[in-house]
């Protein structure tokens, strides 16, 4: 019987084990579940939806995208951070919703940092600086003495508290002394709608969703928010080149998994996505919507998320911002 128990033991210490390099390399073996923390038709989930026909082009593996809207996108993100780590389970997080979120949800149930690994930023939305055409201000040096000269300043809407709109029109506030004053609306929409109408007198917002109303004189675009000039318009300067020296606001979507994915099914997830992003028709899409692909590494990715977790952790700090 002794004998018996160690020849069965030598025979299972023979067999194969599955490590987590055999498990890669067995990647995809099934649908994988892409969770959009935001409702059908956003640019988050438009973006979702064009990863995931590279994926499903490449693999031939059904790629579920898995709408979860809710409380600034976290409800999405949580969801997956709770799901298995075994890269079958990803979400198109945002800058919201992996940035923004941890200072602005004192009880936010995820960290980005520690509940959730980077796979690749996928796409850059330009945001721009758009001013109703009453505003006596061609650039941002004239926008922002124009609101020194006024007591009780200029308004600015945004699509609501602690949204990204908000945050950076705040920033530019804070980074340039001047005067404005937050009307919060529901929804970029309606904001856009009150400053052609001179209700307000500005907002920062989506390029894509201002750059029709400046064909028609209705606004004026007076500079992108982001850290370099937008391709889709390279006629604007950015903030930080009009004198408001550091001024960056780049909002992005990317793809994140649950923490602890083995590294190589990480490291495969991220050469189909960049591959993707950078396709042909993936960038004439991008193009057509006004965006930019970045496909970028793990580690590129989690350092933008831990930059931008600081900065807008100050804005909010510093301009007290509560979520609606």
């Amino acid at each position: 019987m002794k004998n018996k128990a160690i020849y069965l033991t030598a025979m299972l210490a023979a067999l194969p084990v599955a490590d987590a390099s055999a498990q890669g390399a067995a990647f995809p073996a099934k649908p994988i579940k892409i969770i959009v923390p935001f409702a059908p038709s956003g640019p988050n989930d438009i973006i979702a939806r064009l990863v995931g026909q590279k994926l499903n082009e490449l693999w031939g593996h059904a790629i579920v995208i898995d709408n979860r809207g809710g409380a600034g996108g976290t409800i999405g993100v949580e969801l997956a951070t709770k799901a298995p780590a075994d890269g079958y389970t990803l979400v198109m997080g945002g800058s919201s919703s992996l940035a923004v979120a941890p200072g602005l949800y004192p009880k936010l149930a995820y960290d980005p940092l520690r509940d959730l690994v980077a796979i690749s930023n996928v796409a850059f939305v330009p945001y721009a600086v758009a001013i109703n055409p009453h505003v006596p201000a061609k650039n941002v040096r004239e926008l922002i003495a124009a609101s020194k000269a006024q007591k009780s300043g200029l308004t600015f809407g945004s699509s609501g508290s602690g949204s990204m709109s908000h945050l950076a029109a705040e920033l530019l506030k804070a980074s340039s002394g001047a005067n404005l004053l937050h009307v919060p609306y529901k929804g970029t929409a309606p904001s856009v709608t009150d400053v052609m109408a001179g209700q307000i007198d500005m907002m920062i917002a989506d390029y894509a969703a201002l750059a029709p109303f400046e064909k028609i004189g209705k606004l004026r675009l007076i500079a992108v928010a982001g850290s370099r000039r937008a391709a889709v318009a390279p006629q604007l300067p950015t903030i930080a080149e009009s004198g408001v020296k550091g001024y960056a606001v780049d909002a992005w979507f990317g793809i994140v998994a649950p923490a602890g994915v083995p590294k190589d099914i990480v490291a495969k997830l991220n050469t189909a996505i960049v591959n993707g992003v950078k396709s042909a028709d993936v960038r004439a899409r991008f193009g057509e919507l006004g965006y930019e692909g970045i496909g970028d590494t793990p580690e590129q990715f989690t350092a933008t998320i831990k930059a931008d977790i600081e900065k807008f952790g100050r804005v909010i700090k510093a301009a007290g911002i509560r979520a609606d």
